[in-house]
């Protein structure tokens, strides 16, 4: 069953100029003004007990897309559901969460827990105001949690300064699973940590989805990372999804073209030398996106109608392909 549908989802961020601006403006005739196209048109469903994979370069709106998920931003155009309702609302110019049935885990554990708070304070809090727990059970049901995420549940009444970055992360965990999502949202939820501590807390979430049948957005730039943990696999570049997959097939056979030098890129413990091609050109400025294709200044097989006209996800031999080589075309036959 499809749990979230997110249609045709944009965001844009503006700048508005200060005064000072405004009034040099109209004596140079310039427009200060700036608007960034983080999202563009995205169209993607997640299934019940899946895990779907976000992948792209930094800048590529992945965790922008994860904050429209968890109801953090409203999408600009289009519409984000989870079981048909909308997970945020706009209203008289502030985000409003419909919902607290999405929750995300974010990147950095240093920043994301108070430090004037106490770890029992911490992920009690929401169910407590939510009344999901009574104040009674609070106590027990924190220590619990605390041993489901690999923690002692005497850590309950020490302060986050106490902990590493990879128990501030089971923490983090632990406030997000006590609200009893249906979905959770990972932004990089282990890149700020050492390798090591990186697989014991993949290796918790894991364990946690087989127990907990637990459905998940999987944000990350480590190809190797998402290889393992997801179901499906999203391809982004400058705010589109270029490719959609199963894991299994994405990484056996990549169609698009950045995706197959996304994966080529990624070092492998072969003994033979390899050539390795690194993709021409620099992202983009989301500020002014290129007509046509995103990636089409920087694609070899970019020809003119890759250049005018932005190619839709399309069924391809291994899932769904934004590309002008897969809808009806060849390499030459763009190129002509």
């Amino acid at each position: 069953m499809t749990l979230l549908t997110i249609s045709g989802a944009s965001k844009r961020f503006s700048r508005t100029p200060g005064l000072l601006e405004r009034f040099a403006d109209r004596l140079t005739g310039q427009d200060s003004s700036a608007t960034v196209h983080a999202l563009s048109d995205i169209d993607l469903t997640v299934e019940r007990g899946e895990v779907l994979g976000l992948v792209g370069e930094s800048g590529c709106g992945k965790s922008t897309l994860g904050r429209l998920v968890s109801g953090i931003y409203a999408p600009s155009d289009g519409a984000i559901r989870l079981d048909g309702e909308p997970v945020a609302t706009w209203r008289r110019g502030t985000v409003k969460k419909t919902t607290t049935r999405v929750q995300m885990i974010h990147q950095d554990p240093f920043a994301s827990l108070d430090p004037r708070m106490r770890v029992g304070e911490t992920i009690s809090e929401g169910p407590r105001l939510h009344g999901i727990w009574s104040a009674s059970e609070a106590p027990a049901r924190v220590r619990a949690l605390l041993e489901q995420v690999g923690l002692e549940g005497a850590y309950a009444d020490r302060l986050p300064h106490q902990f590493s970055g990879g128990q501030r992360q089971r923490i983090a965990i632990a406030r997000a699973l006590a609200m009893e999502p249906d979905l959770l949202v990972l932004d990089e939820a282990v890149a700020s940590l050492d390798v090591s501590i990186q697989a014991q807390v993949l290796n918790l979430f894991m364990d946690l989805r087989k127990r907990m049948d637990l459905t998940a957005i999987f944000i990350s730039h480590d190809l190797s990372v998402v290889r393992h943990v997801c179901d499906r696999v999203a391809i982004m570049y400058l705010g589109r999804v270029v490719e959609l997959a199963p894991a299994s097939e994405l990484y056996a056979a990549p169609q698009h073209p950045y995706t197959k030098a996304l994966l080529a890129s990624v070092p492998t413990l072969g003994t033979g030398r390899a050539a390795f091609q690194p993709i021409k050109g620099e992202i983009p400025s989301p500020l002014s996106p290129p007509s046509g294709c995103a990636f089409h200044p920087r694609c070899p097989f970019a020809g003119p109608r890759c250049k005018a006209e932005v190619p839709r996800l399309g069924s391809a031999p291994t899932g769904q392909v934004a590309c002008h080589l897969n809808d009806g075309g060849t390499g030459q036959d763009a190129a002509a």
